[in-house]
């Protein structure tokens, strides 16, 4: 047994060298790692906003889809890499897929609130896609704070030409979360701290997202990444692409943030219908569009608690929950997310994607996690 055991260490001391050598080269090419690499084409800018129409020869659906994502990260999780991107997977099922970039806030940004993106860009946005899809009515994707900013649009425009919205891990009531607890004391001035700079770094977005679970992020990830090596069974291609991509913070523009932060971790106005946008009260309930909600149960950023209300404020009749096992950004991103995630989005997506949509049938009961 002894000299089995001194020829394990033996051959581990001989694949050491290439295993650092491995490790090493995955760490340090991270930045040559392919994401958002489906072909698409610009249809419209304002500003630092863009939105992108992907090429597609496989259009069967009549009503078009736009992709929506938060100011802090790139929208390039949608499209994450080949073999693992969502629109590709829209794409493949035959719908017209819209993205809207909000860019890379510079200095001359400090001074757009939520309001300009939600109620400016955004419906300008969709103006752009139904003009150039020819489509009546299109469908919204929101995924975190982009669901938050697409819900509140929603709300305040009665006669949105939207048919179906889906908030994916949406943040709404954030009462005794931790982003609450950190920024949502009286000590926390988020006013002085937008007079004072243009625009949050995207660093500092970045390491405050990982402090909420440090081991994991800040440790936890480069050990399974050498563990992985070591037992043969890393995958390069989408490790680098997920890192890269979390490593992608845009500044987050001054006014936006204290806004944000004011309103959902301070006041825990949206929750309440007491966000005031424009002179309009934010109210949720107005909005009656077909709605398909999704939460991760092991969300840490928004918690399923905290979009479960949801459920109760919205107007609509045609509401439905779809539950399921992942992180915040992992069950729309992660390995499992092509067979178990995205096959049920597209299978709510589809009837109410045709020329005349399904009758609604009333308000469906959340589904557990386990279920489907």
């Amino acid at each position: 047994m002894v000299a089995d055991g001194l020829k394990g260490a033996l051959r581990g001391a001989v694949r050491l060298p290439g295993q650092l050598l491995e490790f090493s080269n995955i760490m340090l090419t991270t930045e040559d790692a392919r994401v958002g690499a489906t072909p698409k084409e610009v249809v419209w800018t304002y500003r630092k906003t863009t939105l992108y129409r992907y090429r597609s020869t496989n259009r069967r659906h009549p009503v078009p889809i736009l992709l929506v994502f938060a100011l802090i990260n790139r929208p390039d999780i949608f499209d994450l890499r080949p073999g693992n991107s969502f629109v590709e997977y829209l794409l493949e099922q035959g719908f017209d897929v819209y993205l809207v970039d909000w860019g890379v806030a510079g200095d001359e940004e400090s001074e757009m609130g939520l309001d300009d993106y939600a109620l400016d860009h955004l419906p300008a946005a969709i103006r752009e896609v139904r003009r150039r899809s020819g489509a009546e009515e299109i469908t919204m994707v929101g995924w975190c704070m982009g669901a938050a900013l697409s819900g509140i649009y929603l709300a305040l425009t009665p006669d949105a030409p939207v048919r179906n919205w889906v908030p994916l891990t949406m943040p709404l009531d954030t009462e005794n979360s931790t982003y609450q607890t950190w920024m949502g004391r009286e000590t926390f001035d988020v006013e002085q701290l937008a007079t004072s700079i243009p625009s949050l770094p995207g660093w500092a977005v970045n390491t405050a997202n990982k402090l909420l679970k440090p081991v994991p992020n800040f440790l936890g990830t480069p050990v399974r990444l050498w563990n992985q090596v070591q037992d043969g069974t890393v995958n390069k291609t989408s490790h680098q692409a997920m890192a890269k991509w979390v490593a992608d913070n845009p500044p987050f523009p001054a006014k936006a943030f204290a806004e944000w932060v004011t309103a959902l971790f301070k006041e825990n106005a949206l929750v309440k219908g007491e966000m005031v946008m424009r002179g309009q009260r934010v109210d949720l309930g107005k909005i009656q569009q077909s709605v398909l909600i999704v939460t991760a149960s092991m969300d840490h950023i928004a918690p399923r608690e905290g979009t479960l209300p949801l459920l109760d404020l919205l107007g609509s009749d045609d509401v439905v929950h779809m539950d399921r096992v992942g992180g915040h950004i992992g069950l729309m991103a992660g390995s499992k997310a092509k067979r178990e995630i995205w096959p049920e989005i597209v299978e709510w997506l589809e009837p109410r994607s045709q020329e005349q949509p399904p009758p609604k049938s009333g308000t469906a009961t959340p589904r557990s996690p386990s279920a489907g």
